[in-house]
């Protein structure tokens, strides 16, 4: 195999292999949290949480890291592996259109719901996140605390 077809291929398998992790997570979760009462709580779960973490590792990444190779692999093996396969869209849909067919208001309800606060929980995971990578930056900064001057 050429050098450059295994550089290209690298990506690829951070994605898999971290989409492997993510998605055996999300069914574990799904195992351990069973639909109580026809709500999918698993799914909504991992797709809030998930959100979250994503928001998080984007800001630290932006925070703390310029544009590299190694940033985008983790970008690659984490945000879009581990946290790609943790979270689900096409479960969220499966299970709004599956409870629609018995409690329509419920699978609005349950729909809008995971879409706001999956949106709310990015942008506090982002700020977080970004807290996080400031606070780091400081400590470096510091003589005081260990950092370079």
């Amino acid at each position: 195999m050429e050098a450059n077809r295994l550089v290209e291929a690298r990506p690829l398998g951070l994605v898999l292999l971290g989409g492997a992790i993510g998605t055996a997570g999300r069914e574990g979760l799904h195992l351990l949290l069973p639909a109580e009462g026809g709500i999918p709580w698993s799914v909504f779960l991992v797709n809030i949480v998930g959100a979250a973490l994503l928001g998080a590792l984007l800001a630290h990444l932006a925070a703390v890291e310029p544009e590299t190779p190694r940033r985008r692999e983790v970008w690659l093996f984490v945000g879009t592996g581990i946290l790609g396969g943790f979270t689900t869209y096409s479960a969220l849909a499966t299970d709004t259109v599956l409870l629609a067919g018995s409690r329509l208001g419920l699978a609005m309800t349950y729909a809008v719901a995971s879409v706001v606060l999956g949106v709310l929980a990015a942008g506090i995971g982002f700020r977080v996140g970004r807290l996080s990578a400031d606070r780091r930056a400081d400590r470096r900064a510091d003589p005081a605390r260990g950092g370079r001057a």
